[in-house]
């Protein structure tokens, strides 16, 4: 079984609402189906080493293979979780995580927010009450949701914003800066964010990125 994998980025294409990557690794090439936010950042070259770390969850058919590569193990957890229901797929799990962050996935279902999760292509109204139902139970419990609750404390109420921020520990550990070095810088970044969020209308994932490289760059966080 394929846990994760590194390698060197050979290809990327997309066909229809499926998004994949070849990697060579030790002379092979896999091929594996990833987020769209992470193929974004790739196709727009905003992730310019073509080194890649992907957590995968490997799926064996009758007569197929398939490979899915997420950035964090939290998204490879939760792919899993969502794969556990009844009825609900791996293009299904994959559409609502291109769709939401974790996050906003985790708030729809302890609100109870139907409206939100049947907006995924694929997701009807017996789906969302199942996907409900089964998840909500799992958030007392599951250690996979204590990374995101123990985040309270320094909350952003704008999801966009939320959503930024998410993407930007995904882009942070693509190009490879430890867990420990992304943990400290967060905190950091989400208090300025908050900051400047009061000042400015039109806040960018570009703005926030380079906020935070500049403190990498200058603080005691090195590689």
């Amino acid at each position: 079984m394929i846990s994760w994998i590194n390698g060197d980025l050979i290809e990327l294409w997309q066909i229809n609402q499926k998004f994949f990557i070849l990697i060579e690794c030790q002379g092979l090439g896999y091929e594996i189906q990833i987020l769209e936010s992470l193929f974004l950042k790739l196709k727009t070259n905003q992730i310019s080493n073509k080194n890649i770390t992907l957590w995968i969850k490997h799926i064996k058919k009758e007569d197929s293979d398939l490979l899915f590569g997420f950035t964090s193990k939290e998204q490879k957890n939760f792919f899993i979780e969502i794969l556990s229901i009844r009825g609900i797929g791996s293009q299904i799990s994959m559409g609502i995580l291109n769709k939401f962050s974790i996050n906003e996935i985790i708030n729809a279902i302890k609100t109870q927010n139907k409206k939100l999760i049947c907006s995924v292509p694929g997701i009807g109204q017996r789906m969302s009450d199942r996907l409900i139902l089964e998840l909500k139970s799992k958030f007392k419990s599951e250690i996979l949701f204590k990374k995101e609750q123990s985040k309270d404390e320094l909350e952003i109420k704008d999801p966009e914003i939320n959503k930024m921020m998410e993407d930007l520990q995904l882009t942070l550990q693509s190009l490879n800066y430890k867990n420990k070095e992304i943990k400290i810088l967060l905190p950091i970044i989400i208090k300025e964010v908050n900051l400047l969020a009061k000042k400015e209308n039109n806040l960018s994932f570009e703005n926030i990125l380079k906020l935070a490289m500049n403190h990498l760059d200058k603080n005691s966080i090195t590689r």
